[in-house]
């Protein structure tokens, strides 16, 4: 079964694959820039910021030399900040410890900051050529179809289930190809909705088709708890500056630039709003308050107000860690992309 297999399936990829930049090198480089950006990330979006990063940053040395401000402000817009702040640690460690080679071997990588079982299997793999199952949600699909297992990937130890089932289907002298095969599989064709079982290489042995339990796997029992946030930015303006501040540790969103902020568990009425921005500051007037902007992250969900503020107190921001940029520096300053649709839409 493993040699047809995996012939069906490098076959198949050989002839379907789609023409992707990271597809055509074995630079460890560039294959571990495309594998941070797609994490939790469509291809097509993920594509356009490959090539930002790639044009400006060609290898890992100019990436680490790089500031962390500049790195954040080329991933904006992007989502899970905290890959970006991992990926210019990592870079610098590579330089710093490894001089700047990449290392070869999936044990050694996983030593390496940002980089987890799957991003280092993947490097080792298409970077190195190492038998090293490369397994994420598109293998997991595609294995647990094709052999019905019905073990929760939710939990930790179903990983190494999948991982041993694996390597034992990878061909010893074309782990890349394989690899790169199994992952495309289950991105186009066994996708979770709309299979398309009739363009599959591997379908007249699959378990899931002949039994049609498709839809049934892989099974996921795990829920995702939504957390439900409500902010109230406070804009504060001089001339043509706006006064903002950088977001510090243990925050989604660290290293990047908003305004002052009020947080809280539920939705506040004008008199609330006011209430709570005078035990902050003196002598405020709201100048407007907007309507509330609904803004979706993977486990949260944000409704965000922007009010606008002014105060007859001239020191009234000099103990809220907040600093007046000017519109250029705005611009240049790494935002979530929630505040640069309010800045864009206000056309500051």
């Amino acid at each position: 079964m493993n040699q047809s297999f995996s012939n069906l399936l490098i076959n198949w990829y050989n002839q379907h694959q789609r023409d992707l930049p990271w597809r055509d090198t074995s630079d460890p480089y560039r294959i571990w820039l495309s594998e941070i950006i797609l994490q939790q990330t469509r291809v097509d979006q993920g594509l356009p910021y490959y090539n930002k990063f790639i044009n400006q940053y060609p290898s890992v040395h100019e990436l680490a030399k790089a500031p962390e401000d500049e790195v954040m402000r080329l991933w904006q817009g992007l989502g899970y900040y905290s890959r970006a702040r991992n990926l210019h640690e990592c870079a610098k460690s590579i330089v710093n410890q490894y001089d700047g080679e990449f290392p070869d071997t999936y044990e050694e990588l996983l030593k390496l900051k940002g980089i987890g079982k799957y991003t280092a299997a993947a490097i080792a793999s298409f970077a190195f050529d190492r038998a090293v199952p490369v397994v994420d949600g598109n293998v997991f699909r595609v294995l647990a179809r094709y052999l019905d297992i019905s073990d929760d990937i939710s939990q930790p130890k179903t990983f190494k289930t999948f991982f041993n089932v694996a390597k034992q289907l990878i061909p010893e002298n074309q782990a890349a190809s394989f690899n790169q095969a199994l992952m495309e599989l289950g991105a186009t064709i066994c996708t979770p909705r709309k299979f398309k079982c009739e363009n599959c290489p591997l379908s007249l042995d699959c378990q899931a088709r002949i039994h049609h339990k498709q839809s049934e796997l892989p099974v996921k029992k795990k829920k995702i708890k939504i957390r439900h946030r409500f902010l109230y930015y406070l804009i504060w303006k001089e001339g043509d500056k706006l006064a903002m501040k950088k977001r510090g540790p243990n925050d989604i969103w660290q290293g990047l630039f908003d305004f002052d902020l009020i947080e809280t568990n539920h939705p506040l009425t004008i008199e609330e709003i006011y209430e709570k921005v005078n035990k902050q500051y003196s002598n405020v007037e709201l100048v407007e308050i907007s309507e509330p902007v609904k803004h979706i992250l993977s486990h949260q969900r944000l409704q965000a107000v922007f009010v606008e503020l002014q105060s007859k107190n001239e020191n009234v921001l000099s103990d809220h860690s907040l600093k007046y940029f000017t519109k250029q520096e705005v611009e240049e300053l790494p935002k979530p992309r929630l505040i640069e649709n309010y800045l864009t839409s206000k056309d500051f």
